[in-house]
């Protein structure tokens, strides 16, 4: 593991390799799993503040979701997280060219809302958990995204240079760059972890 700032970060976000391929998942994570996408602190409210700028393309399921359960939810362990349709896919997923991706980002792409969408679902495959002192910055591994798994190590591409912005968007970067150079470190064999 590597700690810089309050993040400590598993070896797996440096070592292991990733790159989407939604022509052959079709954005599945938006639609399975048991839970909504994690949310955090003040994001909800910044779902709520550009709402208005993404309904437009939400399907009718998600926006009845939203209004029934409201912009987020808590889950079984406390945690808040986007409303899911009937326990399926997220209330802001939306199908597009026969695969899934966010009303939210949709928006964002075209200038409509200054929020992409939830850091989370940016980071993915990257999971934050926040503790009391720290963050642990850890590769998540999911069958649903096996195609990704094969892109990313036929393309060479780590998962933390895929998830660049993402990282950046979190952390800042400086941050990102002190990041790059531990991993040049460990590819190098010049900084030996345990």
């Amino acid at each position: 593991m590597i700690q810089i700032g309050d993040a400590i970060i598993s070896l797996d976000v440096i070592e292991r390799k990733f790159c989407c391929d939604l022509a052959a998942c079709r954005g599945r994570c938006c639609v399975e799993g048991d839970a909504g996408a994690p949310l955090e602190e003040g994001e909800a409210e910044r779902i709520r503040e550009n709402y208005e700028r993404f309904r437009p393309y939400m399907t009718a399921e998600g926006v009845a979701a939203v209004e029934e359960q409201g912009f987020s939810v808590i889950d079984v362990e406390g945690d808040e997280g986007t409303p899911l349709v009937k326990g399926g896919p997220c209330a802001y997923a939306i199908e597009e060219g026969g695969g899934c991706w966010c009303a939210i980002e949709k928006a964002w792409s075209r200038g409509e809302c200054d929020f992409r969408k939830p850091i989370s679902c940016h980071l993915y495959p990257i999971r934050v958990t926040r503790y009391r002192h720290h963050e642990a910055v850890n590769y998540n591994e999911w069958s649903v995204c096996r195609p990704a798994v094969e892109r990313g190590e036929r393309e060479g591409v780590p998962v933390y240079v895929f998830c660049r912005d993402a990282l950046i968007a979190k952390y800042g970067e400086e941050w990102y760059e002190q990041l790059c150079y531990a991993a040049e470190q460990v590819r190098t064999g010049k900084l030996r972890l345990r």
